[in-house]
Order: C-alpha cells, then structure tokens, then sequence
C-alpha cells in the first residue's frame, strides 16, 4: 500500500514541470558542493588566493602569471583533503604584462595596476626551490577570471562555487535541528492535549511572537560568530511552523480507528506516535521542510551580509555581496550581483519543489 502511494506520489510530482526544475537544480547545487574544489579554478582552502595587484577586475578578465616556487616546499595533497578543503598553493603567483630571459635572471614587467608595470629582475636561484634539482623551476600561465576578482584579488567563481557548500549545510543544518524539535513538540501536544498541549503552545505563542531575525541575534551573540554557530541559532527559531502543523495534523489523526485500535491492544503511548501517528501526518512536515530550507538559505545570507554570520575568509554568498556591495554604483556591479542571483536560483528551487511536492502529497493549505 505504502509502495502505491509512493509511486502514485512520485508520478504526480514528475508531472509538475515546477518541481523538475528545481530538483534539477538542487541536484546540480549538490554536485557543485561535493566538487567543488575540485571544480573551481582557484582550489585553495576557502578559495582565499589573494592576488591584490588585480582587485576589483572585470568579468573575462585575462592576465597572465609568473609562477614562482614559495620558500618553503608545500607538499601535493592528497585526492580526498582536495575534495574536502582544498590544497594549499604551491606557487606564488605574480601578475606580468611580460618577460624576457636574461643570462642569470628572468627579467619581468610586473603588473602593479591598470597601465602601471615595473620591471623587475628574478634571479633563477629564486625560481627552483633547490640548486641541484630543475623540480619547480617557474612556469607563466595565463589565467582568464570569468566573473571577475574581488577587491582582494579573489577569483568571485571560485568563491561563488565553494560558497553553495554553505547555503547548502546551513539548509540541511536548520531543517534537522527544526524538525527534531518541531515533530516532537507537535506531537506531544496534539497527542496528549490537556496542560500538555496548553503549555507547549503556551511557549510556541511565545517564540511565534518573537521577529525571527531578533531571535537569531540573541542567539547568534549568545553563541557567538562562527559557522556552526549561525547554523545552530538558525535552527532553533525555525521549528515552531513544524510544531503548529504537526500539532493541528496530530490532533485530527490521533482519532482515528487505527489509534484507538492501538490503545485497545495496549500498545504504549510512545509506540502509537512513532509507529502509527507520525508516518501518517509527515506529508505536510516534507512541504514545510523545503520552505524552510530556502528560508534558512536567506536567513543565513542576511546574517553574513550584516557582519554576524558566518565569517571570512570562509566564502558566503552573503558575505560575498557584503564585500563587493560597493561595486554596484561603480564599474563592476557583477562582483555583488553573481552571488545574489545564486541565492535567488537556490531559493527559487526549492521553493518551487516545496510547492510540487504540496501538490502531489495532496496537502491542503
């Protein structure tokens, strides 16, 4: 029976072209998350390799580099720390406009600024990181920056790439930490009513009452700045339209001849709502879990863009519009825009995935 649903379920949803698309789009989102060092051009933990000389750049802007061995050899990372965090640099990397090689030195016209370039002169002592082996001898690349560079220099792709790991975790993050609280408070007091369910809604009015971003300060201060931490505070003022829903959807279910056949056989009190209540009433809580999801995906770009969320380098879309906002009323409005399309795409998907699956459960509003 259970299998029939579910399929009778899965055929409503996929007729709903709605939903496709944003279930195309999360499942490309958590592609780019799982790869995403490995797919951004800049594969530096938090995708944090600052190039000053080329701050604030344009989208396709092309520059070539000079790469020299650092002073301390930095060992090549394994597969599995470069999928996970990245792999430190290797290489220093010094924007040229162009370079000659000389009899003892490479001679270099480094770029310093739009029309500015020196010339300086590196001896090729200094681009191997020993005499008596040729291994790192320097290498010129010539990099192309599709979305342009923050005013540090940062390529914004790769940041815009290892930034979806992020709204992602905090999504998931607040909507385990929501429903946990959310389920069993609802069905605690939808199941038990009386002072049971008076003082649980009692103290959801309270919460209810409360704006949301309010509450995610005073919890954010208490918990202080941090990635977890926003995650956490998130969480916590998310699961009182859980709780409502659970509540109202408890209260009808727990009446029925199924439950009261339950009791009848002594089943015990935590063995109904497990066993017979929850499954029966978690249609609605699916819904709400994919709109809270695109809330805690804003809430915690708000958060970043006012300073309390999470914090650099680690690469945020909000943080990222925060950093480059300025742009937008001068000559590059792309270096805040691109990380603000990539919230509204993300929400915009599951928001519409939400509405599909509302659809094919058949939940009425």
């Amino acid at each position: 029976m259970a299998t029939a649903t579910t399929r009778s379920t899965w055929r409503r949803l996929k007729r709903n072209k709605g939903a496709l698309f944003g279930m195309v789009i999360i499942v490309l989102a958590l592609f780019v998350a799982l790869f995403a060092y490995l797919l951004a051009p800049d594969g530096t933990p938090n995708a944090n390799r600052m190039i000053v000389e080329i701050g604030g750049q344009k989208p396709g802007f092309s520059q070539q580099f000079l790469l020299l061995p650092k002073e301390r050899q930095v060992e090549k990372s394994a597969f599995l720390t470069r999928l996970l965090t990245g792999s430190e640099d290797r290489f220093q990397y010094i924007p040229i406009s162009s370079y000659t090689e000389g009899k003892d030195s490479l001679i270099v016209q480094q770029f310093i600024d739009e029309g500015i370039t020196e010339r300086v002169a590196f001896p090729y002592s200094a681009t191997r990181w020993s005499q008596q082996s040729s291994e790192g001898n320097y290498s010129i690349v010539h990099k192309t920056f599709y979305l342009g560079t923050d005013k540090y220099g940062r390529d914004i792709l790769s940041r815009l790439l290892v930034g979806v790991r992020v709204s992602l975790s905090v999504g998931l993050v607040t909507v385990l930490i929501s429903l946990s609280i959310g389920v069993l408070l609802g069905a605690l007091a939808g199941y038990f009513r009386g002072w049971v369910d008076d003082a649980i809604m009692w103290f959801i009015n309270v919460i209810w009452s409360i704006p949301t971003l309010l509450l995610v300060f005073a919890i954010t201060l208490m918990l202080g700045k941090g990635f977890w931490q926003v995650f956490i505070a998130i969480g916590l003022t998310m699961w009182v339209s859980v709780a409502r829903i659970i509540r109202g959807q408890v209260l009808s279910v727990r009446e029925m001849e199924y439950v009261e056949a339950a009791r009848a056989l002594g089943y015990g009190h935590p063995r109904i709502i497990v066993k017979h209540v929850l499954p029966n009433v978690m249609g609605p809580v699916m819904v709400v879990a994919a709109s809270n999801f695109a809330s805690a995906i804003v809430i915690e770009a708000g958060l970043s863009f006012l300073g309390v969320g999470v914090q650099p380098p680690q690469p945020s879309w909000g943080l990222m519009i925060k950093e480059n906002y300025n742009f937008i009323i001068t000559n590059n409005p792309m270096l805040a825009l691109a990380p603000g399309f990539a919230i509204m795409l993300l929400v915009l998907a599951f928001n519409m995935l939400g509405n599909g699956l509302r659809d094919a459960l058949q939940v009425k509003a």
